[in-house]
């Protein structure tokens, strides 16, 4: 569970910047939406409008595949609810924060007999660390992106943490990339660096 809030406290502070890596555009218009969905409350990680075009962009952050109700299940479920709720086109987009050889990992749909919903599937040990390396909002997902050299990249993290100027975001952002990076490594290692 900490590894959801720290991900609802980065999309919650820095949507523009969750927006433009997941969804690869760029925003000013944005509001970021109550979680709680209606009727028997379920709460999404991170729900986010976009006021041009009226758009849901929501982000379910996972470290196991494994969940009851299944995933595919709660992604309909929480589709249903916010197109009730908003009447808009809506995105959704699980990211898996810990690198895992389920299979589940790969499913992007919910098949049943007359149903059929999809959704996008993000798996950060697939995705090239230089976006994230790039962007201080995103670096806590640095430490979970793909690499031939895991301690290097750790090191690489820890030099751009550093380089946040201002107080604030680097007490926020070096405190959201350590607890991420305890997914990956030890925290021994993570407290070197």
């Amino acid at each position: 569970m900490a590894y959801d809030n720290i991900c609802k406290y980065l999309a919650e502070n820095y949507p523009a910047d969750l927006v433009r890596w997941l969804h690869g555009i760029e925003v000013t218009e944005i509001s970021v939406l109550k979680t709680e969905l209606n009727t028997e409350p379920i709460h999404a990680d991170s729900l986010t409008l976009l006021q041009t075009p009226n758009q849901i962009l929501q982000w379910e952050f996972q470290t196991l595949p494994a969940s009851k109700p299944s995933l595919p299940l709660r992604m309909l479920k929480y589709w249903v609810r916010l197109k009730e709720k908003y009447d808009c086109p809506i995105e959704q987009v699980v990211i898996f924060l810990k690198s895992t050889r389920s299979e589940k990992v790969y499913t992007n749909q919910l098949l049943e007999t007359n149903t059929s919903h999809r959704y996008r599937v993000i798996r950060l040990w697939e995705q090239d660390p230089e976006q994230f390396l790039a962007n201080p909002a995103l670096l806590p997902f640095a430490t979970l992106a793909f690499s031939e050299s895991p301690t290097r990249l750790l090191e690489q993290v820890a030099a751009a943490v550093d380089r946040i100027e201002e107080p604030l975001a680097f007490t926020n952002i070096s405190a959201c990339t350590q607890l991420l990076a305890g997914l990956r490594f030890d925290q021994r290692l993570i407290t070197e660096l």
